[in-house]
């Protein structure tokens, strides 16, 4: 199948469905066609945008158990309300003093309005923080650099036999051109991948894979909508007092709650740590003993993006007893083993297959994580730690979708085969915005597919580590590769799945 110049693999008819119901989940709202020229002052400024906090009860009190209700109005510089949605926004509620935070759930009325609702969890202060990412009018651009230059991000690949090397490019979405075409499409996945053919090697010469670089492609005008300071990752001022007082439950007293939200969030920080508030309970792994102790006689296997990699990365440094085997291997790229002999752990990390941005990687290394997985025996010992989506957000979202789908079947076979194995997700997160980041990894596709990737999973017997909340929850700056204290936090997540809490 063929999107533009991106070739798709085919999917099966239950597949196309749930592919359209998922693009029917992400759509974006609709707003006005940028003019051109550009008018700046005419874009979504948060300078001038504002936001409140509604009333609570009689006397303006707050309960532990209400929820909150945050009114935010956007404007353009010239002090013009906007008459459109799609703006990205965060919400936050947090107290520093109690090291709580929590993220708000943000509604697009359409109209230029939105709203952000928070639970409140914890007694005492509670200070709102809103943030613009991206005003609408940046979202656009992002979407149609996805549409026609998904190939902006490129790739090489070195052919070498003998005492000849060539490099060719590479990519999934590769622009024809008159030149032959290897085909590297994965035999058991259908994952397809193409390069220029070399000019005197042989295909199967391809011995070497790399992120080749970038091709930015936008004009000044819309250079001007991804400034920092000025109308990316800005916070917007109240317009009345940002802090309110959250007051114990009253006896017998009905919690406020908001009828424009219809799911809450999945946890929140309380004194530094993250609380979940359904499902497993998280529990505090502070001793190096206590994480040895629950991996004892497990096999962990990570495949994914550098975010994987920082949590083996943090393994390795925390627990003294697990060593790390050399296998020669690029630090950026792996495979990484790490053994720890008196406790019968054994803790891995493999790259996903391609697009990976990596430099340097074998070609004996690209392997598809499905792949990976089919090749596992299984069982009440393994562990399996997924996270795959930094890569994949200059493509279209098509791409992203079938290959959480192929992930998703090799899922439901390991799961079939041995109903034991523990399968960990983890979800995207935001990060620190420059202009080159924002047109390569923008936090607005970073939210597109961490909402597709929560769908994709949902039903099964997985588990979601949510760092999207856990780093907007946080009082730290948001990184691709978050602070050791929001690691240490998804960590302990981590732990609390695969050794859960027994019931008394």
């Amino acid at each position: 199948m063929h999107h533009g110049f991106c070739t798709f693999q085919p999917l099966s008819p239950e597949e196309a469905l749930e592919e359209d119901r998922l693009l029917d989940s992400i759509a974006w709202p609709e707003t006005p066609t940028l003019p051109f020229p550009l008018a700046l002052n005419q874009t979504s400024d948060p300078v001038h945008s504002t936001f409140f906090i509604l009333p609570g009860r009689e006397g303006g009190q707050w309960h532990t158990g209400d929820q909150l209700e945050v009114v935010i109005k956007m404007y353009d510089s010239q002090r013009h309300p906007k008459k459109s949605g799609g703006d990205v926004i965060f919400a936050r509620l947090h107290s520093p003093n109690l090291g709580a935070g929590v993220a708000g759930r943000v509604v697009d009325h359409l109209n230029g309005s939105y709203s952000a609702v928070f639970p409140l969890l914890w007694e005492g202060s509670a200070q709102v923080e809103v943030t613009v990412v991206h005003p609408s009018e940046a979202v656009k651009v992002l979407h149609k650099l996805n549409s026609e230059q998904p190939d902006r991000i490129y790739f090489n690949s070195l052919f070498h036999s003998g005492l000849v090397s060539e490099t060719a490019t590479c990519n999934m979405c590769l622009r024809p051109t008159q030149q032959e075409v290897c085909n590297f499409t994965d035999l058991y996945t259908g994952e397809p991948w193409f390069c220029h053919k070399p000019r005197k090697l042989s295909c199967y010469d391809r011995v070497e894979h790399s992120m080749g670089g970038f091709k930015q492609n936008v004009t000044a005008n819309e250079e001007k909508l991804f400034q920092n300071g000025v109308n990316m990752k800005v916070s917007i001022t109240a317009s009345q007092p940002a802090s309110i007082i959250v007051l114990p439950t009253k006896k017998g007293q009905a919690p406020i709650n908001s009828t424009i939200v219809n799911s809450g969030p999945s946890g929140y920080y309380y004194w530094g740590a993250w609380r979940a508030l359904s499902g497993t309970i998280v529990q505090q792994f502070y001793t190096p003993s206590a994480i040895s102790q629950c991996l004892k006689g497990k096999m962990v296997h990570m495949y994914g993006d550098s975010t994987i990699r920082q949590w083996f990365e943090h393994l390795t440094k925390v627990l003294p007893g697990l060593k790390e085997f050399n296998l020669h291997s690029n630090r950026q790229v792996g495979p990484f083993m790490a053994l720890d002999n008196a406790n019968d752990i054994l803790v891995m990390y493999r790259c996903h297959g391609p697009p990976i941005r990596f430099k340097n990687v074998p070609t004996s290394e690209l392997q598809y994580v499905a792949n990976e997985m089919d090749r596992l025996k299984g069982g009440p010992n393994t562990v399996v730690v997924i996270g795959v989506w930094s890569h994949f957000s200059t493509f279209p979202i098509e791409v992203y979708i079938r290959r959480l789908q192929s992930i998703r079947r090799a899922v439901v076979r390991l799961l079939s085969r041995a109903p034991g194995t523990v399968v960990i997700i983890r979800t995207a997160n935001p990060k620190k915005l420059t202009l080159y980041e924002t047109l390569t990894n923008s936090d607005w596709y970073s939210l597109q597919r961490d909402k597709v990737l929560r769908a994709v999973f949902e039903g099964l017997n997985v588990h979601l580590v949510d760092a999207w909340e856990m780093v907007i929850a946080h009082h730290l700056p948001h990184s691709l590769h978050p602070q050791p204290s929001i690691i240490n936090n998804m960590i302990n997540v981590l732990l609390s799945y695969i050794c859960p809490q027994k019931s008394p």
